[in-house]
């Protein structure tokens, strides 16, 4: 019965004072508002920027580096054995490229209860011949299915079809930027060179846009045995294998486990696009830290206006406890008011936040080098609604805590003397 009636009395000093109360309600509505759409549009960004590298990234690479020769004969010499030997120009240790025994490991692998699947690989260094002018380029030998199945590669094909690829011998999908070079179109025919000076000719089916214009300058894609006939070796010659797992944070240690274990070279996402989840923490901070900054403004203003009912309902407050009234009852009253301000002014907000994101969602956004993409890319996370009414809670809470308190110590003696 005693909060009820504190209830009703907030209720009558939130509308006797409506203007203000508006005003307040509305500043926590636009900061929400901004909170929940730049939270959106950047996590959408985010999302898009890394999907270009990321989703396209094995998570796990098993692959033989170049290196150079460790064992070297002056290290083997008893003169020098114990002295510091600095030798330059150390040439590889020649060990090949392909993975030995690629079948067993990559049957090995699926049998990991981590792994979503993997797509062996091969890449082929090679010329594209224009006329008397030579392209330096390179062709990925790929399994189509399993490539789009776990790296979206399907998605990057503007032109064409990926599967045309195990369908049609000798068949090749160019990157865009390699095809306008070259001036051809599907069913085309073009000629490349291998290292070794032999020439080959393949028929282009399609062709890809990644987004990164470096990359479709110079890369194209064909069937794993087509690029194997390319460079004349057996069928199970494979220079990689690309690995997708459930956790991608497992990552890091499955790399070093199954370098281990297949005594070869692993690399994990982490360390291959560093760069990418750096610049992509960077952004989130920044929208984080400008949402917030939005919500601490408006809790100010909630403060002030807060601290100007108090001044102007001194007598009001002074009769409360002459009647009775504790100085926490004048306290949770104040605190009803924000409360109820932040709690209108949040719901109104994500109304709001949402109908914006809605709103940039359906713009167009066309560029040459992202054909897929036709809108601005929006998260609709529920996580960020959940943040923006948790925080809208606790900032109005405390922006009328501290006018609260300050009611709750007047004296209605000194106030009721000066009148």
């Amino acid at each position: 019965m005693r909060k009820r009636l504190l209830l009703n009395i907030a209720k009558s000093l939130l509308l006797a004072r409506w203007r203000q109360t508006l005003v307040a309600a509305v500043g926590v509505t636009f900061s929400i508002t901004m909170f929940v759409t730049l939270l959106s549009f950047m996590s959408g960004l985010n999302d898009l920027l890394d999907g270009l590298i990321l989703n396209r990234t094995p998570h796990v690479r098993i692959y033989n580096d170049i290196k150079p020769n460790a064992d070297q004969p002056i290290n083997n010499s008893t003169d020098f054995n114990k002295a510091h030997n600095f030798i330059g120009s150390v040439k590889s240790d020649g060990n090949r490229q392909a993975i030995y025994n690629s079948e067993a490991i990559m049957k090995s692998i699926l049998k990991d209860p981590r792994v979503i699947g993997l797509s062996p690989k091969i890449t082929a260094q090679v010329f594209f011949n224009d006329g008397n002018v030579d392209i330096t380029g390179s062709i990925f030998g790929v399994n189509p299915t399993e490539e789009s199945k776990l790296f979206h590669f399907d998605e990057y094909v503007t032109t064409g079809n990926s599967a045309d690829l195990t369908k049609v011998n000798n068949s090749i999908i160019l990157g865009k930027g390699l095809a306008d070079k070259l001036l051809v179109q599907i069913g085309d025919a073009i000629q490349i060179t291998t290292s070794k000076g032999d020439r080959i000719q393949l028929k282009v089916v399609g062709t890809f846009q990644s987004g990164i214009k470096d990359f479709d300058n110079v890369q194209s894609y064909a069937s794993i045995n087509t690029v194997q006939k390319i460079l004349a070796v057996p069928n199970d010659y494979i220079t990689s294998i690309q690995v997708k797992l459930k956790d991608i944070l497992q990552a890091p240690a499955v790399a070093k486990e199954y370098e281990r274990l297949y005594q070869t070279d692993a690399e994990d996402i982490q360390t291959a696009n560093s760069q990418f989840e750096t610049g992509s923490s960077i952004r989130t901070l920044i929208s984080y830290s400008v949402g917030v900054t939005l919500l601490i403004v408006a809790g100010f203003g909630i403060y002030n206006i807060l601290n100007m009912m108090i001044f102007e309902k001194m007598d009001s407050i002074a009769i409360l406890k002459a009647t009775g009234f504790s100085g926490r009852d004048v306290k949770n009253i104040f605190i009803y008011i924000a409360i109820s301000i932040g709690i209108f002014g949040g719901l109104m907000g994500l109304f709001f936040g949402f109908s914006l994101s809605a709103l940039i969602d359906q713009i167009p956004f066309n560029t040459a080098s992202l054909p897929t993409i036709k809108t601005y890319p929006i998260n609709y996370n529920p996580k960020f609604y959940v943040i923006g009414i948790v925080f809208s809670f606790i900032t109005t809470y405390f922006a009328g805590w501290f006018p609260a308190r300050k009611a709750s110590k007047i004296d209605p003696v000194v106030i009721i003397r000066g009148k």
